[in-house]
């Protein structure tokens, strides 16, 4: 024992205090975005090639990881969730508030979305025509909406990644534990572990954000440059404004108003997950920081195990709510067609409705060709934005998982439920404390 005193204090001058210091994970983010920029410009401008192909290798590598565990992982999260419900007081009020909180925050973004799209114009003084759109490969109607959600068989909504399969799956297998009671718990406990084993190898993924970073904004900046966006400039600001609007106005105002906690320091329990979403543009592969970051901030977890999953895969204000009614508006003035006020609702009923056809993956080409066939706008509308669609995606899906834990932190708060020491206390990123969590896990079995 007392040697290990004696290694212990050996003071500033011994070796081992001679450790490199720590740069948190937000910073390591940024170094990413800024880097990437760099390169991306100097592949761009200097024509290198080689840089372009080795930035689209690098963020595609790190997608296709994240994407390796949205199928199991919103399985078993899902399945989990659902029987978590069994732990918590009121589970049938809580759901029901949750969801009515995720459709009037929808309502809230699409209004936004419209009434920006309305008074800025975004098709009008474009070089683009009808000739320039082009029939999307995969689109959607409410008729495929509601049939797709049913798979035909339990494998290929997987190979595939139908995410929407995925959930009414997981919904019925969650159901049926809990139907099925004492006899299913084996079921339950693998499903657990499973789950927990899923976000381990997540994490570790997660911690490759800032190299993901560099290669996805190197290949955007030097694949799309700054001609592609002066075509959709007025477009491209509508959606940054809008989501901006949302994720800096609207919901600091509900955190205040409603939930009665202060915005700011949301935000700074929350960045983690906002900066990820921004980078991975997938809000299933931002979960597992979401979950944390909803916890963090007083949450409790019983209750965000099924906000946060659910959330993850239907709560769009971003993908499903500004950008469809933006990008409705761009399409109609491209392809001269004129919207009235029923269609106006219309647009508001699909957002409100129909959000879970996004289900959190990279993209809301579904969601679109859902709103333009539900208006009778040509869907070769989508063809024209599918260009740009990976430069908005980033802000969309960050306003996606900021409203994923706002909503939480509201229904807490409302039924009495939020920690608010733990919210008021909140401001180390949660993935920095995941890999402290881990070290001393490992601390505690080696001794």
């Amino acid at each position: 024992m007392s040697a290990n005193t004696t290694a212990g204090s050996a003071g500033p001058a011994g070796p081992r205090s001679r450790s490199i210091p720590k740069v948190p994970f937000w910073a390591q983010i940024v170094a990413g975005l800024v880097l990437g920029a760099l390169l991306g410009w100097l592949a761009r401008s200097q024509d290198i090639s080689w840089l372009t192909t080795t930035l689209d290798k690098v963020g595609s590598l790190f997608v296709q990881l994240l994407k390796l565990a949205v199928g199991p992982l919103v399985f078993f999260a899902i399945l989990v969730s659902i029987t978590n419900l069994r732990k918590v007081n009121n589970a049938a009020r809580l759901a029901t508030r949750t969801l009515l909180w995720f459709m009037a925050m929808s309502l809230i973004a699409v209004a936004i979305g419209l009434a920006i799209g309305l008074i800025t114009n975004p098709g009008a003084g474009t070089d683009l025509t009808p000739k320039d759109g082009k029939l999307p490969e995969h689109s959607g109607s409410w008729i495929d909406f509601l049939t797709g959600i049913i798979p035909t068989d339990v494998i290929t909504p997987f190979s595939e990644l139908n995410v929407l399969q995925i959930v009414f799956m997981a919904a019925v297998a969650g159901i049926a534990v809990l139907k099925v009671g004492e006899r299913a718990k084996p079921v339950l406990t693998l499903s657990e572990t499973v789950l927990e084993l899923l976000q381990k190898a997540l994490w570790w993924v997660i911690r490759l954000a800032p190299l993901g970073t560099v290669g996805l904004i190197g290949y955007a900046i030097s694949d799309y440059g700054w001609n592609l966006i002066g075509k959709y400039a007025t477009f491209t600001a509508d959606v940054y404004v809008g989501c901006a609007i949302v994720l800096f106005v609207v919901y600091p105002l509900l955190l205040a108003t409603v939930a009665k906690v202060n915005p700011l320091q949301f935000f700074k329990g929350a960045w983690p997950a906002i900066q990820l979403a921004f980078v991975s543009r997938s809000s299933v592969g931002t979960m597992p920081v979401t979950q944390r970051s909803a916890e963090r901030l007083g949450v409790p977890k019983t209750y965000t195990s099924f906000a946060v999953p659910f959330g993850s895969t239907t709560k769009m204000d971003g993908c499903a709510s500004i950008y469809p009614a933006i990008a409705a508006i761009f399409v109609a003035q491209i392809f001269d067609v004129h919207l009235g006020v029923q269609d106006y609702i219309l647009i508001a009923f699909v957002s409100v409705i129909g959000s879970a056809a996004t289900a959190g993956l990279t993209g809301a080409t579904v969601m679109l060709t859902l709103t333009l066939s539900t208006l009778g706008l040509p869907l070769e509308g989508v063809g024209l934005l599918l260009a740009i669609d990976p430069i908005l995606d980033m802000m969309r899906t960050a306003t996606n998982v900021a409203g994923q834990i706002v909503a939480p932190i509201i229904v807490a708060a409302r039924e009495n439920i939020l920690d608010r020491e733990a919210f008021d206390a909140a401001t180390a990123s949660p993935i920095d404390e995941a890999d402290e969590v881990s070290r001393e896990k490992e601390l505690q079995v080696a001794a």
